[in-house]
């Protein structure tokens, strides 16, 4: 399990370090756009009140702390999952960094009542409206490797027998 932390710990750092500097110390809330390698990497901010694209951005109160009790329990499942049919170690590292994107969107719905996304990437033609996170991009990767590194594919040991 101290994969599992160390993983999710260097994208939990990775990704409120990046929201920092990027949203205040590039002061990305107030200019609204970025233009870094156009079109294919702009900083746009977005607040996501929401989900995925904004989805259930309603009642933003409400919404706020569905999504952070959506997001611990969550997190839990992971951990006990882990814990119970433990993957190998590409397994735990995938459960590690989506723990630490989950517990980065956690971070910013508690301290600005929503998630801050300000990657927006756009190639060949086709226009992309949406901004996601670093967060975003670990909790997406997390949920693959998991999927491609499930536990429970450890062969039965061999049983002796006995010889009298």
């Amino acid at each position: 399990m101290r994969i599992v932390a160390i993983s999710a710990a260097v994208i939990f750092v990775l990704d409120q370090v990046s929201k920092y500097w990027i949203v205040h110390a590039m002061a990305l809330d107030v200019r609204g756009v970025i233009d870094v390698f156009p079109p294919y990497l702009t900083f746009r901010m977005a607040w996501n009140y929401g989900i995925n694209f904004g989805l259930f951005a309603g009642q933003q109160d409400l919404t706020r702390w569905v999504l952070v009790a959506v997001a611990l329990g969550i997190v839990l499942f992971v951990l006990v999952w882990l814990r119970r049919d433990p993957p190998g170690v590409p397994g735990l590292i995938a459960g590690g960094v989506l723990i630490g994107g989950a517990l980065g969107n956690v971070v910013d719905r508690l301290l600005y009542g929503a998630v801050a996304d300000f990657l927006n990437m756009s190639c060949c033609g086709i226009d992309n409206p949406y901004a996601f996170n670093v967060a975003d991009i670990a909790i997406f990767a997390g949920a693959a490797g998991l999927a491609l590194f499930p536990g429970g594919g450890k062969p039965p040991g061999r049983q002796r027998k006995n010889r009298a």
